[in-house]
């Protein structure tokens, strides 16, 4: 028997789960504490409901904070009930759902309620890496349990009523909410980059149950795969015309269409994404330096660069693809780095971290340049020498340093323009060209845009039982 009520916090886990799955867990747990009266109030479930459930078929656990027992706050039953479900779901691997609508610290309790925090936050930590963590913001996050979502894989947030901060606005110096509501959906998507998804409540549950269906439920399994009935060796054709746009690219070659971007407002010069080749899912890191709007129109063009965000943005997708052994696409047209005061704050760092990750993953990888490839920012971008399993090139793709006029101006600089131009014309050739790239090995094959479908399925097909051992250490340091 357990309490059974018409709250919010248990429609939105009828709503994503499927009908009739939802077996609860600990329904009968209330706040143990009798501090300050609490006893006074009820508290059914100590707010916060747990249990498991699935999701198209697939087994997955579920909290969901109720925002009507005493504000969603956290005190020391309703952080154990958390606690106790990632043990279960750590034990039988499967994605573990948070839905969050919290007060935040329960006062009444303070050091049980603080202890009880740092419980999640261990659990959390241990199963990073281990099972998909997945929460979705509907009421208010704040104070600790922000660090919550930073703590799991992905990140949904209710775009109109929700609210997510360690600090609320008015406690930040010289701003007010209506100046610049730091706690909102835009800020923490488009500026702090700490949100995946934007969207109304159905929106969200649906992306949800969108994403849980493209993800492994954890680290031992065989992959991802859903039934193809898709041509695999579609040709795309007039794909070479999305060469700025890579996230209707990437949807282009994926098996009908299939798209899930994350994080599409933080970073836009990078997409990053699962799209589905031969039904397993892939994820999918892209340049992008053209964003068209749902009419088809163009909105946004952008210089083929990349940024701190979206170096940032990029390696984190690619580090959780490596943890769940989830192969990886990058879509290549790139020129350097993005050259802006702001931006070059941490620019080293983020390409760092963005290198280290493409070099240090040993799940399958290959590349595809559609355009220019030049200098640092390529080797970035998951090249040959950074540890790309394949990499193949359109006809028209340029490999080199930098652009040829620009080359040729730098070593010839004190010739006439007649000189400067020939210099350029041979230098694009013996430097530039992709096929002296190929000639060298650093591409392994040039293929029509038209091609590029049936090529990478072929290549993820070939890279299947890819295994490759790296020097035993605890972990890397970048």
């Amino acid at each position: 028997m357990s309490n059974v009520t018409a709250s919010g916090a248990r429609q939105r886990i009828s709503s994503l789960l499927d009908a009739n799955s939802f077996v609860e867990i600990g329904g009968l747990i209330t706040a143990r504490s009798t501090d300050f009266n609490i006893t006074a109030k009820d508290t059914p479930s100590d707010g916060v409901i747990t249990g498991y459930g699935l999701i198209d078929g697939k087994s997955v656990y579920v909290y969901s904070q109720d925002a009507s027992v005493l504000g969603g706050s956290i005190g020391e039953m309703h952080a154990k009930k958390i606690v106790n479900l990632y043990n279960i779901a750590m034990k039988t691997g499967a994605p573990i759902i948070g839905l969050i609508d919290c007060a935040g610290l329960r006062l009444q309790e303070a050091t049980d309620a603080l202890n009880g925090f740092g419980e999640m936050y261990m659990a959390q930590v241990k199963a990073s890496g281990v099972i998909p963590q997945i929460t979705a913001v509907f009421g208010n996050c704040g104070g600790g349990m922000a660090l919550v979502p930073e703590l799991t894989d992905f990140t949904f947030m209710e775009e109109t009523h929700a609210k997510l901060f360690v600090n609320s606005p008015n406690a930040l110096a010289g701003n007010i909410d209506s100046k610049c509501n730091t706690a909102g959906a835009a800020f923490q998507s488009e500026e702090a980059g700490l949100v995946d998804f934007l969207g109304s409540e159905t929106e969200i549950l649906s992306g949800m149950r969108m994403l849980i269906s493209m993800l492994p439920s954890n680290f031992e399994d065989e992959g991802v795969f859903a039934l193809v009935t898709d041509n695999l060796n579609r040709v795309c054709t007039d794909i070479e015309n999305y060469i700025g746009d890579t996230a209707i690219l990437l949807s282009q070659i994926s098996d009908n269409s299939t798209f899930f971007e994350i994080r599409k407002d933080y970073g836009k010069d990078m997409v990053t994404a699962f799209i589905q080749l031969d039904g397993a899912t892939i994820g999918a890191v892209a340049n992008r330096s053209e964003v068209y709007d749902s009419q088809g129109n163009l909105a946004k063009t952008m210089d083929p660069v990349i940024s701190a965000r979206g170096a940032e943005k990029a390696a984190d997708f690619v580090n959780f693809c490596d943890a769940f052994s989830i192969p990886v696409l990058t879509v290549t047209n790139v020129t350097g780095f993005k050259a802006t005061k702001c931006s070059e704050k941490r620019m080293a760092k983020a390409a760092g971290r963005l290198t280290f990750a493409f070099a240090n993953a040993t799940t399958p990888k290959v590349n595809l340049i559609t355009g220019q490839a030049y200098g640092s920012a390529y080797l970035t971008m998951n090249s040959k020498s950074t540890g790309a399993d394949m990499v193949f090139a359109w006809p028209t793709a340029e490999i080199g340093m930098m652009d040829a006029k620009s080359a040729a101006k730098i070593m010839y600089e004190d010739t006439d323009a007649v000189t400067i131009s020939e210099k350029a014309a041979e230098y694009a050739i013996l430097q530039n060209s992709i096929i002296s790239a190929a000639r060298r090995g650093y591409v392994d094959t040039i293929i029509a845009p038209e091609d590029t479908r049936k090529y990478v399925i072929g290549a993820f097909e070939m890279l299947f039982s890819k295994r490759e051992n790296r020097p035993a250490k605890k972990h890397g340091t970048v």
